[in-house]
């Protein structure tokens, strides 16, 4: 897809928790850039449960911009099951998703558009600096690395919630993770499905409005755990069941 083929169509879709002053200009961007991209695109955005004036303001939007759905979690279920919601929704070819929060700008989708080519299926964002406190930094970067290493992931920046995939790609696994570590899940099993990634960096921006929901103890001790729990069923036990597969055939080859 080139930037002139104007047949391939996008969604594009925002998880939102307590974003009321951010998701508007965010979808906003969106529909500007990808009115010179494509002639085929939606906007939707996943509201999980949020208690402030999100809803309100969404719904507002949507009766504003015809390209413009919105899906509402009566409750907060989490990041994970927001992403879920959002690929689930997503009816186009293309489909790219960022966050709500407004950290990064929806208008650099259009440096990913020249890489998504046809041998690619994946084209994630790095981070070209981190812009947060020194402590989200340190953990941001403590669970990148962490990531990387445990589950052998293909990209630099698993972190980065700044991507584009094909939706043929997707529907070569199952998500299953409530939580922030369906990021690690996803790379994972698109990386094990066979799945080509590209990479392009994006700049990252200081939360103007609100607080990160994950810096909580509870949700990164949650996060914590189901990290762990992810390892055990996507690495360790499967690479358990290789080996006792593999020694089953030896024993009988030997008994052959």
């Amino acid at each position: 897809m080139t930037l002139t083929d104007r047949r391939a169509s996008i969604s594009v879709f925002f998880p939102a928790y307590n974003d009321e002053v951010s998701i508007v200009p965010l979808v906003r961007d969106a529909v500007a850039v990808l009115e010179t991209l494509t002639d085929d695109y939606e906007v939707i955005v996943v509201n999980d449960g949020s208690a402030d004036a999100t809803p309100h303001v969404l719904d507002e939007l949507a009766r504003e911009l015809p390209h413009v759905k919105i899906i509402h979690h009566e409750t907060n279920k989490g990041y994970g099951a927001a992403l879920r919601t959002g690929f689930g929704a997503a009816s186009k070819e293309l489909i790219f998703y960022t966050d709500g929060d407004g950290q990064y700008d929806a208008r650099e989708l259009i440096n990913l558009i020249p890489l998504m080519t046809s041998a690619v299926d994946v084209v994630n964002g790095y981070k070209i600096k981190r812009a947060d406190k020194r402590y989200r930094i340190l953990i941001g970067s403590m669970y990148n690395r962490a990531a990387r290493f445990l589950f052998r992931l293909p990209i630099r920046d698993v972190d980065c919630d700044f991507r584009l995939l094909r939706r043929g790609a997707l529907r070569r696994i199952k998500l299953v993770s409530s939580s922030g570590v369906i990021c690690v899940e996803l790379v994972r099993k698109l990386h094990d499905a066979g799945c080509v990634f590209a990479e392009s960096p994006v700049r990252h921006y200081a939360r103007a409005h609100g607080q990160s929901q994950f810096f909580k103890p509870k949700r990164v001790a949650r996060t914590t755990l189901d990290f762990l729990v992810l390892w055990l069923k996507l690495v360790a036990l499967r690479h358990l069941s290789v080996g006792a597969k593999a020694e089953h055939r030896n024993g009988q080859a030997r008994r052959a």
